[in-house]
């Protein structure tokens, strides 16, 4: 069975997409559509921009999102998914590709998520880490053990945690994971925590957006973030999006389930190959490959 899985932000570059703009006349339309909807070009961003302008989050989330949906558009009847899961914000795109959601409710969506994640972000200083050698129980123990806001936030595959939370907790947890023989615990370049109780003010402002989208009948299952396993009904999958942004992204664990259900073949749309990476550390028989 094919799986079609959908990254996150982080895997986005300068120059994402322009080769789709200028080779198919769909992907062409679609992009000036999302420029028109989001009221700014996008796509001036996306090709000729700065790595510093792409790194915004209210421009990295819809820029990874349009890669990645209008890549799956573009390969028409070839794109025959028997089920999808995304990575966080690929999530959303996994529901467009899956038809639970069209291009434009989705991308709305995603424009609303990036801005309420970004005011999030401005209230409380916080950040994410890496935790790279240690058993997720572990790591888990230690985020519970330290003072401030600190959780386990993306079980990315064995051994590569991410942790979420206030500044100063994150760094203190990190002192400790080292202590404790982590690999690494490394302090990523992202504007806050997401997926942890800091994003409540988000989670709440993007509820009511999606609580008024929406949501058809999928063609496919999709593995979603907070309870990894296949999903069908759109008000499950309703109720679990909302979930997410402060929920822990559990890809480790949806991938085994995908395996287990029967995926072989998993196939990453959209820019990079963090996720055929990550596939691979979690299931050495899985094949992986670009659309």
């Amino acid at each position: 069975m094919n799986a079609y899985i959908f990254p996150g932000q982080g895997a986005q570059f300068v120059g994402m997409g322009q080769e789709l703009y200028e080779k198919s006349d769909l992907a062409k339309e679609l992009f000036e559509q999302a420029n028109n909807i989001l009221g700014f070009s996008i796509t001036d961003i996306m090709f000729q921009g700065t790595a510093e302008d792409l790194k915004q989050t209210k421009v990295t989330q819809p820029a990874v999102f349009l890669h990645s949906v209008i890549l799956s558009k573009v390969l028409g009847n070839t794109f025959k998914p028997a089920m999808v899961a995304g990575h966080s914000l690929g999530e959303l795109s996994a529901l467009v590709a899956n038809n639970t959601l069209t291009f434009e409710d989705g991308l709305q969506l995603v424009s609303r998520r990036a801005m309420a994640m970004q005011k999030a972000c401005e209230i409380t200083p916080s950040t994410m880490a890496a935790v790279l050698g240690l058993e997720d129980e572990v790591v888990e123990q230690v985020c519970n053990e330290t003072e401030g806001i600190v959780v386990a936030a993306n079980y990315n595959c064995p051994g590569q945690l991410v942790i979420s939370g206030e500044i100063e907790a994150v760094n203190r947890a990190c002192e400790t994971l080292k202590e404790m023989g982590a690999r690494r615990a490394l302090v990523l370049p992202v504007g806050g925590a997401f997926h942890s109780p800091l994003m409540e003010p988000a989670r709440e402002e993007l509820a009511a957006a999606i609580e008024q989208t929406q949501f058809n009948n999928p063609v496919c299952p999709v593995y979603q973030n907070v309870t990894t396993t296949a999903v069908t009904s759109p008000d499950e999958i309703k109720k679990n999006l909302i979930a997410q942004l402060t929920a822990p992204v559990k890809w480790t664990q949806s991938v085994q389930n995908m395996v287990k259900d029967g995926a072989l073949l998993f196939t990453e749309v959209g820019p990079g190959k963090v996720l055929q990476g990550l596939v691979k550390k979690i299931s050495k028989e899985a094949e992986v490959a670009s659309a």
